[in-house]
């Protein structure tokens, strides 16, 4: 088993970080660089920083925001959000963040990843896919996780890889801001049909939750807002409870050397 990574995730909305419920009724948790910066420092993994309401209102990703993120925090970090080209790409990485995730875009025009890929190398592409479950199957949805579309998550996913993105973001819409558990049966689902990294998103309430992703999901990182933003859980206690239970995670101390 790799060694499992613990990602608090900051959805920014107007320069504030935002969190809701199955993507609605959002709510203040305070100004991202400074959550950023105290994430880095009590031994968070990795961020992801996703501009909720940039698709939508057809802005591109506030890329001064990425670069006060860099000149404070020590560890990587994945920004997403209204980016929808190649050069969009280029210019988000040159700002300061490691890798960049794709959503919209590449489902308008599957073509941006192989594009990206060629001019940054796979490692700095994630595909985030948003998901509702309709019956026995897993549908992906776009713009913010406002508009349906036709595509099964598996068959999607498959592609994305296929095309050289380097990591799978993946969101039970279903679950989301419920605390109610990540989409096991998902994120099982999407593991054994990828190659790469899969990040659980969407329904983290406890730290057994996060131990479930890992174990019976089979995902290699777990991402969550709200427990984090609010305190609910501690990321070095989180990384406790997990050793504990027998996955392999990178030391708190160790994350901000």
């Amino acid at each position: 088993m790799l060694t499992a990574r613990i990602i608090p995730c900051l959805d920014v909305k107007d320069g504030r970080t935002v969190k809701g419920t199955n993507f609605v009724n959002l709510r203040d948790a305070g100004d991202p660089v400074e959550l950023a910066q105290r994430y880095s420092d009590e031994g968070a993994d990795e961020l992801v920083f996703l501009d909720i309401s940039a698709t939508l209102e057809g802005r591109s990703t506030f890329l001064r925001m990425v670069e006060r993120v860099a000149e404070v925090v020590r560890i990587p970090f994945t920004v997403g959000g209204g980016i929808g080209t190649a050069d969009a790409v280029r210019w988000a990485l040159e700002a300061g963040a490691d890798k960049v995730s794709l959503n919209s875009a590449i489902l308008a025009r599957p073509q941006l990843i192989d594009d990206c890929v060629r001019g940054v190398g796979g490692q700095s592409i994630v595909a985030a896919i948003d998901v509702r479950r309709q019956d026995s199957t897993w549908t992906v949805w776009t713009r913010a996780g406002t508009e349906p579309t036709s595509r099964d998550a598996i068959v999607w996913a498959r592609e994305v890889v296929e095309r050289g993105a380097g990591e799978l973001l993946v969101t039970s819409m279903d679950r989301d801001g419920t605390k109610s558990g990540y989409d096991l049966g998902l994120l099982r689902a999407l593991s054994d049909a990828v190659s790469v990294p899969v990040i659980a998103s969407g329904g983290a309430g406890t730290m057994k939750h996060m131990r479930d992703a890992v174990v019976d999901g089979r995902a290699d990182a777990v991402l969550a807002a709200s427990i984090f933003h609010y305190r609910e859980i501690q990321i070095e206690e989180l990384k406790r409870y997990l050793a504990s239970e027998g996955i392999p995670v990178r030391p708190a101390s160790f994350s901000t050397l």
